[in-house]
């Protein structure tokens, strides 16, 4: 029994033993599955090495570059979790260039990277650009922007960010919008800070904005010599500098900027993105000294997933910038590239054919990447729309966007405005119009606070730099005071500056809109003389020179004077002409009375009055003409309407018809009377001031001399341009000698013209202008402007300072100082010596009035001059009927002859009874003759 029981009991426990076997095995057996699903699953993904070099000890790049780069990673694969070629990421440091190159080739050696994002700097990109290509590995730089280095030279090398040049046509925008006309450049003397000079220096040429000077800062530079080249940038007219360093030379320069006083009123200041970009990692002293500085940096639009990015970075250290932005669509862009590239077993790294035992920097023997092509391929096509915006390359760099314009106000910035390559500035970039146009325009941007705290926009210079007065250039002339005079006070020793060019200056300056401190300064040549031509003393505002800041006096605007020199606009009308003898005409004709009309006018005259006669006598006699001898009545004809002109009560008319037509011929008598006796005055006046000379060729052609203001810019024109011989060409100084040179005559030492400018002329004529007179064609000059040096930028102020004098009352009453009133625009000029005549055509249209008036008169006359026509009509109408009739009766005679020839009893007596109608004049009739003869 006992044995059964412990039977019993065993079953059940081997059972239980069993089961838990089972089970173990199953367990065992399911694990083994799982494993092998995970490995199955681990070696289906595709593992692809890359590389990133960055420079971890600037927090601004490096630093914020790192993070984003972990953070894309992550980000990319937790949004496509089933994508089989997966990035593996190995980042090293690089302080520097030999930094840089050790670590790129211990990623290639040792990783077998098939890429490598980096390098961060233009600097260290030589190097692995060139290493890439050996082994056909693309080099991808999200920072390295400068223009020294192009994908268009490296096919290996991809910019994942904007050059620099993009953001050329937006800082010249920028200066355009504030008619800014120039520019000083400070930018590092490094590879980087030179590469964007040369494309900048370009677009602002064409743009005319000139860059008068440039300032490379070498990074060896200390405080005290930065200091010093602050110092020569401070006393150069320009107050527009635009800044290309990176970030750590930026702090360095900016505090020396603020210490040397020129972050003040009047000055502006521009930042590349270069150093825009990086504002964030600054120190916040350094940004307070740069208080109202313009930066631009690129413009990234706002997206969902950039906010997200913001709040995930927001304790995060360095600060976000644009570089980030930019390193996070990287690997965006290179992770999708690698999955497009396939699967498969190509996915390797070709070693050399040396050994690798002498180390792992051993460059000789790294190697080529099979996969490096296909990702480069694959990486230039790709489109997306990133943090940074819509990322897209374009020939090896990222595609251009727009810019936005900020303003540095205490420690922080403010945007106020952005820039776009297709609308420019514009206020905000959503906000514009694809109508509008490319706008230049700073009125859409915000306010902005200018260094100084100064509201108001610099206007780009200051005169004068460096607290000096400008110097303004006088000449001394020797005669015509009235223009130009310098006279010596006796008692002090100091110089007097006067005359009319003196006071239109000092009266301009006053004008100006901003202050101009100056100072006249006489001009004298090497050896003392002050009475210098008027081309040198130009020529000494040149920058080899310059003397001078600016010429005062009765300078001439000419062509080739301006090759040299810049002129205002001219505040007097002026021109050269020539001043001859007058010409006293004492025995003039004794038929100059028929001058004033021409030859067709006195003959259209008679006309006229010969038939107005003829029509008044037909009119007033009415049929009784017959009466009149045909000589008295020729000189009714030629008599009546003289006689009524001058003795109208002589005659009188009875006639309606009649005083019509007499009124008529009276208008056009007293017309023609009236410009009769106007141009035989003037023919008269004309006669007694004759010039003695007309025309430049008669002076030539006879050898005579001819004279011209000494100093003045006549010499060459009288031998270049009208081509007198230098020989007969005398210079005279003043008023007096040109009196007496006129007075004496070319044949007796003297000249027989003088050429000069109108307003001197002018000055001459009103001492004395009843024995001189300007005579001869007007040669086209600018008139008098102040000169300075080439592209000068006082030009344009002054130029509207000068239209503001010469259109109000000041300018009228300087000319009337100096030359007295009435006398500003004289002008006495005698051009032909031959007065012109009246024309019959002058008078066409009474001469038509009084023919029609004529022909309705005749119209409308019931006098025998239309009854005699009809009577003379009838009388040979009835001529040519009874001629007819005769015609017909002799017709009929010769039938009758011919009747009687035959022996009819009928015949005879038709002839006898003809005869009984014989002819009146008792003549015998044929046909009696007959009758008798046979009888």
């Amino acid at each position: 029994m006992e044995m059964k029981g412990k039977s019993k009991i065993k079953a059940p426990f081997w059972l239980i033993w069993g089961l838990l076997i089972w089970v173990g095995l199953s367990c065992a057996a399911k694990i083994d599955v799982e494993e092998e699903v995970m490995n199955e699953n681990r070696t289906a993904v595709n593992l692809i090495h890359v590389g990133a070099v960055v420079d971890k000890l600037t927090p601004s790049i490096g630093g914020a570059a790192e993070k984003c780069i972990q953070m894309a990673l992550t980000d990319f694969y937790a949004a496509h979790p089933y994508y089989r070629n997966r990035l593996i990421m190995h980042i090293r440091d690089s302080q520097d260039v030999v930094a840089a190159t050790s670590a790129v080739v211990d990623l290639v050696k040792n990783q077998k990277v098939h890429a490598i994002i980096g390098p961060e700097s233009s600097s260290e990109a030589t190097f692995m650009i060139k290493l890439g290509e050996q082994i056909r590995v693309p080099i991808i730089s999200f920072s390295a922007t400068s223009l020294s280095i192009s994908p268009s030279h490296s096919p290996f090398f991809v910019r994942t960010a904007q050059n620099d040049s993009s953001q050329v046509k937006a800082i010249t925008t920028i200066v355009q919008g504030f008619g800014w006309h120039e520019l000083v450049l400070i930018y590092e003397d490094t590879e980087y800070g030179k590469g964007l000079i040369p494309f900048l220096t370009d677009e602002l040429q064409q743009s005319n904005i000139r860059v008068p000077y440039k300032y490379a800062i070498a990074t060896s530079m200390d405080a005290y010599q930065i200091s010093e080249q602050l110092n020569k940038m401070k006393n150069r007219q320009t107050r527009v500098f635009l800044v290309h360093v990176t970030s750590p030379f930026g702090s360095v320069l900016f505090p020396l900027v603020d210490k040397a006083g020129m972050m003040s009123e009047g000055y502006a200041w521009i930042l590349t993105n270069s150093l825009s970009n990086c504002l964030d990692a600054m120190d916040p002293l350094v940004i307070k000294s740069m208080e109202g500085v313009l930066g631009i940096r690129p413009y990234f639009p706002a997206s969902e997933a950039l906010e997200s990015f913001k709040r995930r970075w927001k304790w995060s250290k360095p600060e976000l910038n644009i570089y980030g932005l930019w390193a996070y669509d990287t690997i965006w862009a290179l992770a999708t590239a690698a999955e497009r590239i396939g699967e498969g077993n190509n996915l390797r790294f070709l070693r050399g054919q040396g050994s690798d035992v002498e180390g792992k920097t051993d460059i000789a023997n790294l190697g080529v990447s099979e996969v490096g092509p296909k990702l480069l391929k694959e990486m230039l096509n790709i489109k997306f729309q990133g943090l940074s915006g819509n990322f897209h390359l374009v020939n090896g760099h990222l595609q251009p966007s727009a810019f936005e314009i900020f303003n540095l106000i205490g420690r922080g910035e403010r945007l106020i405005g952005c820039w776009s390559p297709e609308k420019g500035i514009c206020r905000n970039i959503s906000d514009t119009k694809h109508t509008e146009k490319y706008s230049t325009s700073v009125s859409k941007l915000k306010k902005i606070i200018w260094p100084g705290d100064s509201i108001t926009a610099p206007k780009g210079w200051a005169v004068p730099a460096n607290g000096e007065k400008i110097r303004i250039g006088v000449p001394k002339k020797q005669g015509f005071n009235e223009f130009l005079d310098v006279t010596r006070n006796p008692q002090t020793g100091e110089l007097n500056f006067s005359g009319f060019c003196i006071d239109v200056f000092r009266a301009v300056a006053d004008a100006l809109p901003f202050p101009f401190p100056y100072e006249f300064e006489l001009s004298r040549d090497e050896a003392g003389d002050s009475s210098v031509i008027y081309d040198d003393l130009l020529h000494q505002l040149n920058e080899s020179e310059k003397k001078f800041d600016v010429v005062v006096g009765d300078i001439t605007i000419v062509a080739n004077r301006a090759n040299y020199v810049d002129f205002s606009l001219p505040f007097t009308d002026s021109g050269v002409t020539m001043l001859v003898p007058v010409k006293r005409n004492l025995h003039r004709s004794m038929w100059v009375f028929l001058k004033p009309l021409s030859l067709g006018l006195w003959l259209t005259a008679i006309a006229v009055s010969i038939a107005t006669g003829a029509v008044l006598l037909i009119l007033e006699h009415n049929g009784r003409s017959e009466s009149l001898r045909p000589l008295n009545l020729l000189c009714l004809i030629l008599w009546f309407p003289v006689s009524s002109m001058v003795l109208p009560e002589r005659q009188i008319v009875t006639n309606t018809r009649s005083r019509f037509v007499l009124v008529v011929w009276l208008f056009l008598a007293f017309v023609l009377m009236q410009s009769y006796t106007a141009s035989l005055s003037s023919i008269l006046m004309s006669d007694q001031l004759q010039p003695k000379y007309f025309s430049v060729s008669e002076l030539i052609s006879k050898g005579y001399y001819v004279g011209y203001q000494k100093g003045s810019f006549l010499k060459s024109m009288l031998i270049e341009q009208l081509k007198f011989n230098e020989s007969k060409l005398k210079s005279y100084a003043n008023v007096e000698e040109y009196r007496k040179a006129l007075s004496k005559g070319s044949q007796n030492g003297g000249v027989a013209a003088i050429f000069d400018e109108i307003p001197y002329l002018q000055v001459f004529l009103t001492k004395y202008g009843s024995d001189f007179t300007m005579a001869g064609p007007k040669y086209r000059t600018d008139g008098f402007g102040f000169a300075f040096p080439l592209n000068s930028r006082l030009v344009p102020y002054v130029s509207r300072a000068i239209l503001n004098v010469t259109e109000s009352e000041k300018m009228v009453a300087i000319q009337t100082k100096y030359f007295g009133v009435g006398n500003q625009n004289q002008d006495s000029s005698i051009s032909s010596p031959n007065s012109p005549c009246l024309e019959a055509s002058s008078f066409g249209g009474l001469f038509i009035i009084t023919g029609i008036s004529l022909l309705l008169a005749l119209i409308g006359s019931k006098t025998f001059v239309w009854q005699k026509p009809a009577s003379v009509a009838k009388t040979y109408y009835r001529k040519y009927v009874s001629f007819q009739q005769h015609l017909h009766s002799d017709v009929k005679d010769k039938v009758m002859d011919d009747r009687l020839k035959l022996p009819n009893t009928n015949t005879l007596e038709t002839v006898s009874a003809g005869a009984d109608h014989g002819c009146h004049d008792g003549s015998a009739s044929p046909a009696k003759h007959v009758t008798e003869s046979t009888s």
